[in-house]
């Protein structure tokens, strides 16, 4: 009778299988996960400016509204073309004044950067994001 040889090597097919089987399971449960939402920051202590600001409302993509604040409280309704030309008056005669993007939180983040990237190709200088103080 032959006598049989002792095996010396790990038998790695059971672990391939639980590793696959976690693998599934990961992949089936993933589409599942609730997606994070984005909640615009308030700030605590935002710093005051000197000159009241020009103030650039984003309403969506396509409509844009601008209200001065040291002439008027009123918001008028203007173009991109137009926009550029007001605030390059504004800081002709005023270069100190600054220029803040509102938008509300249901606006989308693309819309909002797509104004500031406009207005930073025109050479419109000192543009900020207004803020909420926190409560």
């Amino acid at each position: 009778m032959r006598q049989r040889r002792l095996m010396n090597q790990i038998n790695v097919v059971p672990y391939i299988d639980v590793m696959l089987v976690l693998l599934v399971i990961f992949m089936v449960t993933a589409p599942m996960l609730p997606t994070g939402t984005v909640d615009v920051p308030s700030v605590a202590k935002a710093s005051q400016a000197k000159l009241p600001p020009l103030e650039v409302v984003v309403k969506s993509a396509d409509e844009l509204q601008m209200r001065d604040r040291s002439k008027t409280e009123t918001l008028t309704s203007v173009s991109k073309n137009d926009l550029v030309a007001r605030l390059r008056d504004a800081q002709a005669s005023n270069p100190d004044q600054p220029v803040v993007i509102a938008a509300d939180k249901n606006v989308r983040y693309d819309a909002v950067m797509q104004v500031m990237d406009l207005l930073q190709r025109n050479q419109i200088s000192k543009v900020g994001l207004l803020v909420r103080p926190a409560q």
